[in-house]
């Protein structure tokens, strides 16, 4: 084992609020299933007006830290949690941390009208330049268990679509989900939407897997179809389309502000 696999990790940013701590607690299956830590990371200013100020923040970290460290320990899962408080640039300091990481996660704000501000600066900086797969977490809590809740994921001819697959099918397979196979296609081409998909189920016959031909792209798809969806697994052509898959808490137009994305890299 090489020194860099010693320090693998899932890393997860911290920062106070309420969707952080769901993000580390939607962060622990991944981190067991991998058998690597959870790394959660809180980033502080680089420098203060005065000491006070700085021990006022390195209190806000710490306290942060400790109730997102307690809400994964409440789920009572055999994780190890390693907690780290970061000078710097929040986002910058999480691409950082993505250089060692197996996975990336962090919680969307979700609000207002443009990607920064649907998504928060830091989720759309680290979705755009991580070096490794980034989760934006938007996850909602006491969802009734008797709802069907999909991992949707895109068919098409790029390169890197089979990774983009494989890594919805081990969602799905973790999260015990059933899939939505979205292929992008011209009409009378369903014979190969079947066959891809019939390969996909020989492959994971512990799996649902269901396809879906559609003439539009993946985020107008989830606008227009009223599916209830936990997790869209993209690759980095269409990580334009956070924003819009994502969509603002509330909002009449968006049917699925409680999905999250999974950005494979």
């Amino acid at each position: 084992m090489t020194g860099s696999e010693l320090h693998r990790s899932v890393v997860v940013g911290i920062d106070g609020s309420e969707i952080a701590v769901r993000t580390a607690e939607w962060a622990v299956d991944e981190a067991v299933s991998r058998n690597v830590p959870l790394r959660l990371v809180y980033v502080t200013k680089v420098t203060h007006p005065s000491f006070e100020e700085y021990e006022q923040e390195m209190k806000t970290a710490e306290a942060a830290l400790r109730a997102a460290q307690s809400a994964v320990e409440a789920l009572g899962q055999p994780v190890k949690v390693e907690t780290v408080i970061e000078p710097g640039l929040p986002g910058v300091t999480l691409v950082t941390e993505s250089r060692d990481a197996d996975l990336l996660c962090v919680g969307s704000v979700g609000i207002g009208r443009y990607a920064r501000a649907v998504l928060g600066s830091t989720a759309t900086e680290v979705a755009e330049h991580a070096l490794c797969p980034v989760v934006i977490i938007r996850t909602a809590r006491n969802r009734p268990e008797s709802d069907i809740n999909w991992v949707v994921v895109t068919l098409n001819d790029l390169p890197e679509n089979a990774e983009v697959v494989e890594q919805a099918l081990r969602e799905a397979s973790l999260r015990k989900a059933p899939v939505l196979a979205v292929a992008v296609q011209s009409r009378g081409n369903d014979h190969e939407l079947e066959r891809r998909v019939d390969e996909l189920r020989r492959r994971h016959p512990d799996l649902h897997v269901y396809p879906v031909a559609t003439d539009d792209d993946i985020a107008h798809f989830l606008e227009d179809n009223d599916e209830r969806v936990q997790l869209t697994v993209i690759g980095p052509p269409d990580v334009g389309e956070l924003a819009r898959i994502v969509g603002p808490h509330g909002h009449p137009l968006f049917r699925h502000a409680e999905s999250s994305v999974l950005v494979v890299r």
